[in-house]
């Protein structure tokens, strides 16, 4: 089984929601945090040469790569994915990630820009990484 390890991170850069699938070690965690916001920088740039949602790979972390996908509000979607996967499943996984962020957003309890802590949502976004990543 592969891992992934996928965050949603708001406008101001503030990590929104964050996941890991498969298998990893608890050591392993902090590194994916790291790797994943430090390529922020990198979808800011890539995010001037297109009007895409969807941006593909940004960055590398040794072998792994950080893909992303930006959404209209500026909410940044990250993963670092262990395993090379098709554009295809990624961009079905990030625009039905993008489709429950939509729904958290228009929950009159939520609060934008805070930390998504529901049990549902993580299940959502579980299920979808199953069904797309592994």
């Amino acid at each position: 089984m592969s891992t992934c390890y996928f965050a949603i991170v708001g406008p101001a850069d503030a990590p929104l929601f964050e996941a890991t699938f498969g298998v990893q070690r608890p050591e392993s965690k902090h590194l994916h945090q790291f790797a994943v916001h430090a390529a922020l920088d990198l979808v800011d740039d890539a995010q001037l040469m297109t009007n895409a949602c969807f941006l593909k790979t940004v960055d590398r972390y040794n072998e792994w790569p950080i893909a992303a996908y930006v959404t209209p509000s500026g909410a940044r979607l990250m993963l670092l994915h262990e395993a090379p996967r098709s554009e295809d499943s990624l961009r079905a996984f990030f625009t039905d990630c993008h489709e429950l962020y939509i729904k958290t957003l228009a929950n009159p309890f939520y609060e934008p820009g805070s930390p998504i802590l529901s049990q549902a949502f993580a299940a959502k976004v579980g299920a979808l990484a199953k069904k797309h990543l592994l």
